[in-house]
């Protein structure tokens, strides 16, 4: 038998951005820069899988506003939108109440209970987003969380023959191409990076096998927290695999209760609260007490693996 690779001593806080950390949707500081009106860019964006079909072409539903953001930067409307002006733009993200405090205090919370610190059990927190990577990382919660998944630009391709050539690193240039994705469904591809510790030792493929006892977060030990319908895969897999499920909603400036009463009506998340992560809210207090509920499991599943190892024999 192999020896285990981890303790599966870690609890992993698995966050939504837009609606969830944020009160609305990232890209709207792009908008205001350039004076684009949003109702008009998302209108254009549902419209384009019609309008492509119109002229035989499948368009992949995930990537039509990434598409079509880089169709305004070669149009010249975002005309110098490149990477780092994206992360400065992210400074401009407000987080809902309580954020990115609650995310601390989670760590604080854990220090305090002396089985938990016995144990060595630790909180980690990651954001996966069919948002923008670099917007995230300009946000406040750019240096609180443990890793991004969300979609990437690049500015300069590599042209053919660069193999061949010296690399001279180019000056900051508007975005030109995407480099990575996060969609609905791929979503769930983070959640198992994070389960089998790829983030951790990049050396392990997603696609490798492993038992449940060789994967560095236990399912079982992750919290998810988002807030609508492109979330469904990864709740669905968290329910199924014992995992904790909260969808959280907004009241301002659009308030999708609805959305998310209809999720918890489905049995597709276990807890349902207002995105306000403040000590005494609801949000707060589930969150506190499904983390302290984790942690006990782990001091007991432990606790059980060593009481079964047996003693020497007596004299």
């Amino acid at each position: 038998m192999p020896a285990p690779l981890y303790t599966q001593t870690v609890i992993a806080f698995i966050w939504d951005f837009d609606r969830t950390l944020i009160p609305s949707n990232m890209q709207d500081p792009i908008f205001e820069e350039y004076g684009v009106d949003p109702a008009v860019f998302w209108a254009e964006v549902e419209g384009l899988a019609e309008y492509y079909a119109a002229a035989g072409l499948v368009v992949q539903k995930d990537l039509a506003y990434l598409t079509h953001l880089l169709t305004y930067v070669r149009e010249g409307i975002f005309k110098d939108l490149s990477n780092a002006k994206l992360e400065k733009l992210g400074e401009r993200l407000e987080p809902v109440p309580g954020m990115p405090d609650f995310m601390t205090s989670t760590r604080d919370r854990i220090a305090e209970i002396p089985e938990f610190v016995g144990e060595g059990i630790t909180v980690e927190h990651y954001i996966v987003s069919t948002g923008l990577r670099r917007m995230i990382e300009g946000s406040v919660f750019g240096d609180k969380v443990d890793g991004i998944w969300a979609s990437a630009f690049m500015e300069e391709p590599a042209e053919p023959g660069y193999l061949d050539r010296l690399n001279v690193p180019a000056a900051s240039a508007p975005i030109s191409q995407i480099a990575y994705t996060i969609g609905n469904t791929s979503k769930t591809r983070a959640i198992f990076e994070i389960n089998k510790g790829i983030n951790r030792n990049p050396e392990i493929d997603v696609n490798s096998r492993m038992s449940e006892d060789q994967r560095r977060v236990p399912m079982k030990n992750m919290i998810y927290i988002a807030d609508g319908p492109s979330d469904v895969p990864v709740f669905s897999i968290l329910n199924a695999a014992g995992g904790r499920t909260l969808g959280v909603y907004t009241l301002e400036p659009r308030d999708n209760h609805s959305n998310v009463k209809s999720l918890q009506a489905q049995g597709r998340i276990q807890g349902m609260a207002e995105a306000d992560f403040r000590p005494g809210k609801p949000a707060y207090l589930w969150l506190m007490d499904t983390l302290e509920q984790i942690g006990y499991e782990i001091v007991e599943a432990r606790q059980q693996a060593y009481s079964s190892i047996p003693n020497p024999p007596g004299h």
